[in-house]
């Protein structure tokens, strides 16, 4: 904001009744305290952690394993051959997990 510095400076009993004015009329706006939220919406948003979800379908197609992927030992995620940081014992570490 600009500020005009020629312009006459308000003394201390100006600004105070100014400040007043403003008081009051914010005492008189009765909506000025209100939150535009409706709270129905954004109930039906807000999901509890445990809640019942039976009701819920999955959308997600889930593949098997494929021939050029392995399943880390230690975090258990399938990952592509290129992610293959080393084989223990038999078995095969992500380069994640080491």
């Amino acid at each position: 904001m600009a500020t005009d510095y020629d312009a006459p400076r308000k003394t201390d009993e100006d600004m105070s009744e100014d400040s007043l004015e403003e008081l009051k009329t914010r005492r008189l706006d009765k909506n000025s305290g209100k939150v535009d939220e409706d709270e129905v919406e954004a109930a039906e948003s807000f999901e509890l952690p445990g809640a019942d979800l039976s009701h819920e379908e999955l959308t997600v197609r889930v593949l098997p394993k494929q021939a050029d992927e392995f399943t880390c030992a230690s975090c258990f995620l399938v990952k592509s051959r290129s992610q293959l940081a080393e084989e223990r014992s038999g078995l095969k570490y992500c380069v994640d997990c080491v």
